[in-house]
């Protein structure tokens, strides 16, 4: 990154980068290397000798290279990036200048991740996202440590270590790995019903993201907004994808796990370097605090949403990634978010999830990192300058000069002293009230929000919901906790908890043990307003020799032209020849991909390319199991005839798409479109295997 696009974070980093371009190899102590393959011996077969420094120090650095990893959100991906307000619209609600001036930008890094998984277990299984974001803003570092999902399983944080040895691994066999399908989440969920609404978000396809860039980001807690006068706003933050949210069907996820369980990571590094950055808006939900108890449902609870139809989301800025790190280790492996990371303008609640979690992220950086230093590692330092009298402790990586190391102190000045103005303070409120263990009456609905998100749904949406349920509750043995599920769900809505039990051997409830009420809220469904872009979309191009060359160009020219990422797929490497003897260069052999890691797939004309991919069973099951999972399957010529052979219907279902060589321009158009819509469900498989 060069030139005006270079934040001070940037400039920060530079002091901690290592380039190894025309040196030497040395020790840890500079000390040059002659030697490194070969260890110090008496004799050419005779036993290596202590005194090989180089030696004990190679293999001594390398025996404590793994550090322990995070006990949850441990298989991550992260960038830089910056973030600019639109306005300064927000200044009459809050002092934190990098959302109230666009300018400068604020450098920021953001970690994705998976929650329940292991740092080796795959990107695509049903779970929950992690979406931290650290702002490295001129008042300090402010970190948004949220999810892809609004809400969370449980309202106090005491219940977080139950929650979390609940979906692990069982403990008697570390089985199964970065997985909720099994006996001990479920027990927990259906002995513990406010996992409810939060258990209807993960069996939805938002917990099956296409990409980190297709899938929304919330804070999940109520914060405030402090202005000028001490005045508080309770707010909702809530990250909103450019190119729209998507997901991947159930079916796709468990093949990428197979074929590619870096999917997610690697998407986002190739669009980062491809130049395609990825972009989300940054808007509020903002109540005034006379208004808190305005609701059916209580702001401090973090399993509950702020319906968008009852306080509608404002934007207020954007986030850009354009940068990936320089090295996984040092930087999105140490990265380290803590909710107490604030600056002036914002402060917390009393959500008790959220007073928890301002405990325990912080503790858990202490073992994870080595000590209390973690904040001067390089990723984690702000671009504000750090004046304190922390002292010592491992890794301490600077050198505070001067006697004093205490306040008040008469010695070197009194430095550092405490600020003004520009000093931190917590928002006043008055507290009152009996030291118990017990939750408030307005926490207690643990169903109603479920049910607003279950007829928010598309048929479509629904239909994965129970297959969700059905799939996961058929891997739990035990018949009690099954029955149990479906309990709880009756309380939600009484044909979901039928559908259900059919599915899974359970007696479906007879009666309705709390009516649905009816109500829904657009804004949780995929299907609204849904963002149609065929920008960085990648289609397969299936050829064999004997292709018609031109027409490959040609659409594939129109789509890239459009942003989309097109790759020649073939039998083999290297290249195929067309039916005019032109060569086409293969991008990659079919043997080594499938259609899952794909989001279309084209055919184009060429009888003998045709007639060879027909026989070619890899080709014909790439294109019926894209049919299959709802993808833009298209067509041209005699490419149409390996749709047949694969088993799709020649009435043209949604989303397939045939042409002829006289009207490319109109195909390219067409097959975009259907592109852009991601997928076409309800669609008739016919006679294709499952």
């Amino acid at each position: 990154m060069t030139g005006d696009h270079r934040t001070e974070k940037d400039r920060r980093l530079d002091e901690a980068r290592v380039d190894y371009e025309d040196t030497v190899l040395t020790t840890d102590q500079g000390v040059q290397v002659d030697d490194t393959d070969n260890s110090l011996k008496a004799g050419e077969r005779g036993p290596t000798l202590m005194e090989d420094f180089h030696f004990r120090e190679k293999l001594t650095h390398f025996d404590h290279e793994r550090i322990p990893e995070r006990v949850v959100h441990a298989r991550g991906a992260g960038a830089y990036g910056y973030f600019e307000a639109y306005d300064d619209s927000l200044a009459a609600f809050t002092t934190a200048g990098f959302l109230t001036s666009p300018s400068p930008r604020t450098p920021v890094f953001v970690r994705f991740s998976t929650v329940a998984g292991s740092r080796g277990s795959a990107d695509t299984v049903r779970d929950v996202r992690g979406f931290a974001v650290k702002f490295y803003t001129r008042q300090g570092n402010f970190d948004l440590v949220g999810n892809n999902m609004p809400v969370f399983f449980i309202q106090d944080g005491v219940k977080f270590p139950d929650f979390v040895h609940a979906v692990k691994p069982e403990p008697q066999n570390e089985i199964p790995q970065a997985s909720s399908a099994h006996d001990t989440l479920w027990d927990f969920v259906h002995l513990q019903p406010e996992t409810t609404h939060m258990m209807m978000w993960l069996m939805s396809d938002r917990a099956l993201p296409r990409s980190y860039r297709t899938m929304q980001g919330f804070g999940v807690h109520t914060f405030r907004l402090v202005d000028a006068s001490g005045r508080g706003t309770f707010v909702k933050f809530h990250w909103k994808p450019r190119l729209g949210v998507h997901s991947l069907v159930w079916d796709e996820t468990q093949k990428i796990a197979g074929r590619d369980p870096d999917f997610n990571r690697r998407d986002l590094w190739e669009a980062i370097a491809n130049g395609d950055l990825p972009e989300w808006e940054l808007g509020v939900q903002l109540v005034a605090e006379e208004d808190e108890h305005a609701f059916g449902f209580d702001l401090l609870d973090a399993t509950k949403i702020i319906p968008e139809e009852e306080v509608p989301v404002r934007p207020v800025g954007r986030l850009v990634l354009d940068r990936n790190p320089d090295n996984f280790f040092a930087e999105t492996e140490q990265v380290a978010f803590h909710l107490g990371n604030v600056v002036p303008g914002i402060d917390f609640t009393n959500d008790p999830l959220l007073q928890a979690r301002l405990f325990s992220y912080l503790d858990t950086q202490l073992i994870r990192l080595g000590g209390p230093n973690f904040a001067q590692i390089p990723v984690n330092r702000p671009v504000t300058g750090v004046h304190n009298n922390q002292r010592d402790g491992y890794h301490q990586s600077v050198i505070p000069c001067g006697r004093a190391s205490y306040h008040p102190s008469s010695l070197g000045g009194g430095y550092p002293v405490v600020g003004g103005e520009n000093a931190y303070r917590h928002h006043q409120e008055r507290v009152d009230g009996e030291k118990i263990r017990r939750r408030s009456e307005s926490f207690a609905d643990h169903y109603g929000q479920a049910t607003l998100f279950w007829n928010s749904m598309a048929g479509w949406e629904r239909e994965h919901i129970v297959a969700a349920f059905r799939f996961e509750l058929g891997k739990v043995e035990h018949a009690h906790i099954r029955e149990g599920v479906v309990r709880n769900l009756n309380n939600v809505d009484h044909d979901l908890a039928v559908l259900v039990a059919e599915g899974i051997g359970a007696e479906p409830p007879r009666e309705v043990t709390t009516p649905n009420h009816g109500r829904s809220s657009p804004a949780l469904s995929q299907d609204h307003e849904p963002v149609r872009s065929v920008s960085t979309r990648k289609i397969a191009v299936l050829v064999a020799d004997g292709v018609d060359v031109t027409q490959v160009a040609a659409v594939s020219g129109a789509l890239a032209g459009m942003g989309a990422v097109c790759e020649v797929l073939a039998a083999r490497g290297g290249a195929v020849l067309g039916e005019n003897g032109d060569r086409l260069e293969v991008t990659r052999p079919l043997t080594t991909v499938a259609s899952v890691l794909y989001d279309a797939v084209l055919v184009p004309g060429g009888r003998r390319s045709v007639q060879a991919l027909a026989e070619d069973g890899d080709a014909l099951h790439f294109v019926s199991e894209a049919f299959k999972h709802g993808k833009a399957v298209g067509a041209l010529g005699a490419g149409a005839e390996l749709l047949e052979a694969a088993g799709i219907e020649s009435a043209s279902p949604p989303g397939v798409v045939t042409g002829t060589a006289e009207d490319l321009g109109d195909f390219a158009s067409a097959f975009a479109e259907a592109v852009a819509a991601h997928r076409h469900h309800g669609r008739p498989t016919g006679r294709i295997p499952a």
